[in-house]
């Protein structure tokens, strides 16, 4: 019996209601709804991000300099030691990890890595 096309897709829908039903999906929402609503960390993310532009933009210019690089490493270890960012950068990375064994179990079957292939073909 062949599988439709539609079967697989309402499929896909199901596997991920049930992802957002894991406690690893569950804390990286808790984590990242923690960070959007510390103002403390959005300060940080926005010093960061303007950093970050002015790094770029002094780069393209030639005019970059070590002092750019060290300003814009210090602020983002800033950012990163906070509380409510380190606790969302764990739970991202345990999500991530959660994500890459299902893609696994998706794909050993086939024999295909879908999600490290994305974008690629026919590789030698």
């Amino acid at each position: 019996m062949s599988t439709t096309v539609s079967q697989l897709e309402a499929l896909g829908r199901e596997l991920g209601e049930e992802i957002a039903d894991t406690p690893a999906y569950e804390r990286f929402e808790a984590a990242k709804t923690a960070v959007e609503n510390d103002d403390a960390a959005q300060e940080k993310i926005a010093e960061v991000e303007r950093l970050r532009d002015e790094f770029v933009a002094a780069r393209e210019t030639g005019e970059a300099t070590q002092d750019h690089v060290a300003k814009l490493q210090q602020a983002q270890n800033e950012l990163h030691s906070m509380d409510v960012m380190e606790e969302y950068l764990n739970a991202q990375e345990a999500l991530q990890s959660q994500l890459e064994a299902i893609n696994r179990a998706i794909s050993d079957p086939l024999a295909v890595d879908f999600g490290g292939e994305a974008g690629g073909c026919c590789h030698d």
